[in-house]
């Protein structure tokens, strides 16, 4: 299992880092991630606003606060069943509250922004997702933002899946091959005819039609 880091830094998006969680007795993903936020150089964020998006499992109150600690903004999903100083949980707030009202979670004593939004699945299904953040964004704003984590997320499933390594030497190799692996399969897809996104296919197409090509030259 690896621990990214992906930061947003106003028109700049970028990919940062990347350490290799070795299971357990050891450093946790949340820790990782807060070491790779320290190794973040102060000249790259300096002047700019810096968001860190994360998924619930780094919800947790050492990495809030390293982020809170650089004045940067996290935007975290959260699970539905994540408890509230009230007593209460966010689906509780789905159902009675609204989009980007402030939220107190349980162990944290400063309020954070809280929204949700339904995320389109595999065969037309739709899930349920609880977005916060410790800046006062707007429902709107914190639903994009929500919204643009899972579309990197996305990315990052399909190129471990489909594209990934499982050696050590893999895993450092594996943002640059897999990111041209990734580039490939979809130039091959736009070019194929019907255009349906099938990662499965397009890999195994793109396969079939520059390998040939590749071995001739």
């Amino acid at each position: 299992m690896t621990t990214a880091i992906y930061l947003e830094m106003g028109q700049w998006r970028m990919y940062w880092s990347f350490r290799v969680w070795r299971g357990k007795g050891s450093a946790s993903p949340s820790q990782l991630a807060c070491i790779l936020l320290a190794q973040v150089p102060v000249a790259l964020s300096r002047g700019r606003t810096v968001i860190v998006l994360a998924d619930s499992e780094f919800g947790l109150v050492d990495f809030l606060a390293a982020v809170r600690k650089r004045s940067w903004r996290a935007v975290v999903g959260m699970r539905c069943n994540r408890k509230l100083a009230d007593g209460c949980n966010l689906k509780q707030l789905y159902r009675n509250g609204k989009r980007g009202q402030q939220v107190y979670l349980e162990g944290i004593s400063y309020p954070r922004t809280g929204s949700w939004f339904w995320l389109k699945r595999a065969e037309g299904k739709r899930e349920l997702r609880f977005v916060v953040s410790i800046h006062s964004y707007s429902g709107v704003d914190l639903v994009r933002l929500g919204r643009r984590r899972w579309s990197i997320e996305g990315f990052f499933k399909t190129i471990k899946h489909r594209f990934g390594q499982s050696t050590k030497l893999g895993v450092y190799r594996w943002p640059i091959f897999a990111s041209i692996a990734y580039l490939l399969a979809h130039w091959i897809d736009q070019w194929s005819l019907p255009p349906v996104l099938d990662w499965k296919a397009a890999s195994d197409l793109a396969l079939k039609s520059l390998f040939p090509s590749i071995v001739w030259f």
